[in-house]
């Protein structure tokens, strides 16, 4: 038997072995449609995919040469101050800057910087930057030049050459160098409003401290909120274009050699590039830029009005019939907005001509608005669309407070909340107008329908589908009511400012 085996196993390897050397031809030869098919697949490309690939070799060719002169690398120094001083060494993810974080996220275990302080204790950064006047300005970001002592601008052409910062934003992360050189190259900033997902793009700078580096990819994503400005202003252009540590401040440029971004961060676990970076579009660093040549400073518009996202639900309780709006949750008294008759419920649909899809779109389209200027407002009301002039006021920064403690007395409901009534006491804790009236949440279960809604304790519950709450027990009955049906809607106020959440009953 075994025998039997060993023959039959021979006569397959030779079978296998002559069919590899062109045996047995007649079993295996194939039809004139097959022979086709393969001597199709055989075929070079042709000419005209050949054309077509070397123009965009040519195109990425070109674009790189060109926009080389304008684009430098950035190093900063830090003199050594008590807070600061560290061994020399490894940093530990808590010691290592903020500006770094940005890149890392929460794994930043393996990331090991070359010396990040000296011997001599000076702690060294660098990045990338592009020059935008022929005059010596540069752009960059404001972590690259954050806090440091000396800058030094590394020209393609090996000069270097001391530069002064002239002013920078922390909202947007952007800041405007000043160098004293003759005969600089410079890019222009482009329309990045025009930028498309699927749009060929390079993104240009030091990565890793390898100067000129040119990478190339697509446009992935417009008007991405991430929030590595805490809480600024965020309308990122979305790239696959490999962006490292060090491309920081250096520009993503269009196949015509034009600035539409200037790169700033990335989504990675490992610390490197994998395929999600950010650049700020060049809109936004146009109207930064200038503000700061002007005036030293960065002035943003303001109309006071607290504003949040559409969802599908809470439109539909407005008998709104998209999710293209920006729905407004309080109106500060004697604001802009106050003047102009918007109220709580509001929903804008156009500001200044252009459709306003979510709240960081119209925040971000306010703050740019020079401070005086008078701008038409399109809104939805009761079913009915309006349209004011608005006057834009000037925006002072203020410091958030730190959220209060709340009461012991408590009660819960199917929602997931914990809450109390609200006592003179509780009111004057939480900042809240004399003689308000509501409920306060004063714990969220995790997972909760609430928790999902984002409510969270020291909120205060003052209106229930249109009905205003005083109290536990019109609160309750309230929520019974409508945790009968599809949901019900609160109107919630935190910090004196008030907005809306939907809720559902969880099945």
């Amino acid at each position: 038997m075994i025998e039997n085996w060993k023959k039959w196993g021979a006569m397959f390897v030779l079978a296998a072995s002559a069919m590899a050397g062109g045996a047995f031809v007649q079993w295996f030869q194939p039809t004139a449609i097959v022979r086709d098919s393969i001597a199709q697949e055989r075929k070079p490309p042709s000419h005209e995919l050949h054309r077509s690939i070397d123009q965009l070799s040519a195109a990425f060719r070109e674009t790189a040469e060109a926009i080389r002169p304008a684009v430098v690398s950035i190093s900063s120094v830090k003199r050594p101050r008590a807070a600061n001083l560290r061994p020399r060494g490894r940093q530990l993810p808590s010691e290592m800057p903020d500006e770094l974080r940005r890149f890392f996220g929460d794994d930043m275990e393996r990331f090991s910087p070359p010396q990040p302080y000296r011997g001599d204790g000076l702690q060294e950064g660098m990045g990338s930057g592009v020059i935008v006047r022929q005059d010596g300005y540069v752009l960059t970001n404001n972590h690259v030049v954050q806090g440091a002592d000396e800058v030094t601008v590394h020209m393609a052409d090996k000069r270097e050459f001391r530069a002064r910062v002239v002013g920078s934003d922390k909202s947007t992360d952007l800041a405007v160098l000043k160098i004293e050189a003759q005969g600089l190259g410079f890019a222009t900033l482009g329309d990045s409003e025009q930028a498309h997902v699927g749009q060929w793009v390079l993104a240009i700078g030091s990565p890793l401290g390898f100067d000129q580096t040119v990478t190339a990819g697509i446009i992935s994503a417009t008007g991405r909120q991430v929030g590595v400005t805490n809480g600024g202003y965020e309308d990122f252009l979305q790239t696959d274009a490999a962006i490292n540590p060090g491309n920081s401040g250096g520009p993503l440029v269009n196949i015509d050699g034009e600035v539409i971004g200037i790169n700033t961060a990335i989504a990675s676990r490992s610390g490197g590039s994998s395929g999600i970076g950010f650049a700020i579009p060049a809109a936004m660093a146009h109207n930064v830029l200038d503000q700061i040549l002007k005036t030293g400073k960065v002035v943003r518009g303001r109309i006071g009005a607290a504003v949040q996202d559409l969802t599908e639900d809470l439109a539909q309780s407005f008998n709104f019939k998209s999710r293209n709006g920006v729905l407004i949750g309080d109106v500060i008294p004697q604001s802009p907005a106050a003047k102009a008759g918007l109220q709580a419920g509001d929903i804008v649909t156009r500001f200044g001509g252009k459709p306003m899809s979510n709240a960081s779109q119209f925040r971000n389209a306010v703050a740019a608005t020079r401070p005086g200027s008078k701008v038409e407002l399109e809104y939805f009301r009761q079913g009915a669309s309006k349209v004011v002039m608005i006057e834009i006021a000037q925006l002072e920064d203020q410091d958030a407070d730190e959220a209060p403690e709340t009461a012991t007395e408590e009660e819960t409901n199917d929602f997931g909340m914990t809450f109390q009534n609200l006592t003179p006491e509780l009111a004057r804790r939480l900042e809240l107008k004399e003689g308000a009236k509501g409920v306060v949440v004063t714990d969220v279960e995790p997972g909760s329908s609430a928790a999902r809604a984002s409510i969270e304790p020291g909120d205060v519950v003052v209106n229930v589908a249109g009905v205003a709450v005083s109290n536990m027990r019109e609160l309750r009955d309230a929520l019974k009511t409508h945790q009968r049906d599809a949901g019900v809607r609160l109107t919630l106020q935190r910090g004196g400012v008030t907005r809306f959440v939907f809720l559902r009953q969880q099945k």
